[in-house]
């Protein structure tokens, strides 16, 4: 809100009288800048060169950095000021003064032109929160010259007096500095609270990026002091996501109980958070070690007894039979992205623009108790140019190959079975690929890609990835890190009773 400024309708008559006392603020403030520019003949020079030698079109002399600083100094001086900016916080313990000019306020803020058509005073009292009125200074500078300097906890402040002064440029700008920044790191984190705000100030873009990079990132925001602190309806999220990235099922129980520990929940929170585990997806001897040893599953025990006995009944029936009786496509039996090595493996492509490679690996059948001690074998080719057929050379009814003129292909990955079993049968696995990146020198998740059996199916696999340059984001010491991870999703047979 702003205090000590009068709002009007605007009928025609006033309206005009201010129009004219702002063009009067504009000419006194052109002749300023003229003069501050006569006697700046320095400067940055740019000459764009007529090179079709007709004469059509014009050179370019440019010394635009000499006015962004000339408007600077305006702004550091407070020349040919027409106005006081007086910014307080709500208990008026700190004021800052600004010297301002109403003309440059007015072009590059709407909320401000709309104010400053109203005031009947050389000064304007501002209400700020702290944090905001602690930058403000860096927004009218902004203003002034059109660039921003920041640190990570003054992103938030500064895109609120954006947002609340219409400043589309610098709101989209600081958006884009802190999804680009989720990585870096912080004493206290930053993600958390970024995603708070992002709810609040309805950024769809800053929110989603924000709860992605903690779901494909998710072991190290677990083990960081950020996880404690984080709200409840992000708990709640999190805890109902499938492409979660972590190491385990027991991790993200541990990680839960930590948080409600920390912040002692009301039952209702608490419950619903410890029903989103999906303890199916945890072998039957952590099942034990938790009903033995968790204080806080002993505690809401009551609450997941229904899901343990589920959990159960899983891992000692095959799930051909469990599929029978009880409805497997929901989410209990359904497994997130597991690092752990039953549930896929890491694959390092060394200079991966070279040629195709390829691997092995195994895993298990299945996360039930029943498949744990069987193995499938899965064979992975990478291809870094790899062509469709309908990009491929044709050849003639005489064998010659018919002139074609491709591009060099795209990455793909293939990930198969090395043999068929008739226990594959209910069963269908979906593969994922991870592929990390380096970021503000951490290694973090890039994107995530699934598929059944070629990334030929997604369409975009590393479209944006410049393998061929060796300082790509997507190269960590010239080599592509993946991680693949096979997720057994099983058939329901129930059938519908008449």
């Amino acid at each position: 809100e702003w205090t000590g400024i009068q709002t009007h309708s605007g009928h025609g008559r006033r309206k005009t009288m201010v129009q004219q006392g702002v063009q009067t603020q504009a000419g006194m403030l052109f002749v300023v800048l003229c003069l501050h520019m006569g006697a700046a003949t320095a400067g940055m020079l740019k000459v764009d060169m007529n090179l079709d030698g007709n004469g059509g079109g014009g050179d370019t002399i440019s010394h635009s950095l000499t006015l962004v600083k000339r408007l600077e100094a305006l702004l550091l001086q407070g020349n040919g000021s027409d106005l006081s900016l007086r910014v307080e916080t709500p208990s008026a313990d700190e004021v800052k003064v600004i010297q301002a000019h109403s003309l440059v306020l007015s072009l590059q803020s709407p909320v401000f032109e709309e104010i400053l058509l109203s005031r009947n005073s050389s000064k304007l009292v501002l209400k700020e929160g702290s944090d905001c009125a602690a930058v403000f200074d860096k927004f009218i500078r902004y203003l002034y010259c059109g660039e921003i300097s920041l640190r990570l906890d003054q992103a938030t402040p500064l895109h609120k007096l954006a947002t609340k002064y219409q400043v589309t440029g610098l709101q989209q700008g600081i958006t884009q500095y802190m999804t680009q920044n989720l990585a870096r790191e912080s004493t206290s984190g930053h993600v958390a609270g970024w995603y708070e705000y992002a709810v609040q100030a309805g950024d769809v873009t800053l929110r989603d990026s924000c709860i992605q990079f903690m779901a494909w990132n998710l072991s190290s925001v677990l083990q960081s002091g950020e996880w404690v602190t984080i709200s409840s309806q992000l708990l709640m999220s999190l805890l109902q996501r499938s492409d979660l990235i972590l190491q385990s099922e027991m991790e993200l129980f541990a990680g839960l109980e930590a948080w409600i520990i920390q912040n002692e929940p009301d039952g209702l929170t608490a419950e619903n958070a410890l029903r989103a585990v999906r303890y199916a997806m945890m072998p039957p001897r952590e099942l034990f070690r938790l009903q033995t040893q968790s204080a806080i599953l002993a505690r809401y025990q009551e609450s997941v007894r229904d899901l343990l006995y589920m959990s159960y009944q899983f891992h000692s029936a095959s799930p051909m039979q469990m599929a029978k009786y009880f409805d497997v496509n929901c989410s209990l039996f359904m497994p997130r992205n597991y690092l752990s090595p039953v549930w896929g493996s890491p694959w390092i492509i060394n200079n991966p623009s070279r040629d195709d490679r390829s691997t092995s690996f195994q895993t298990q059948l299945g996360p039930s108790g029943h498949d744990s001690s069987k193995r499938v074998t899965w064979n992975a080719l990478f291809s870094p140019r790899w062509l469709p057929l309908s990009m491929r050379p044709m050849y003639t009814d005489s064998g010659a190959m018919q002139p074609t003129r491709v591009d060099g292909g795209r990455p793909r990955i293939i990930i198969t079975p090395a043999t068929s079993s008739a226990e594959f049968a209910g069963v269908n696995f979906q593969k994922t690929v991870i592929v990390m990146a380096q970021q503000q020198g951490k290694v973090v998740v890039k994107h995530v890609y699934n598929f059944h059996q070629s990334t030929e199916e997604n369409g975009d696999f590393l479209a944006e990835a410049d393998l061929y340059r060796r300082t790509s984001e997507y190269l960590i010491d010239s080599s592509l890190f993946l991680h693949i991870v096979v997720k057994p999703l099983y058939q329901s047979l129930i059938t519908s009773k008449n």
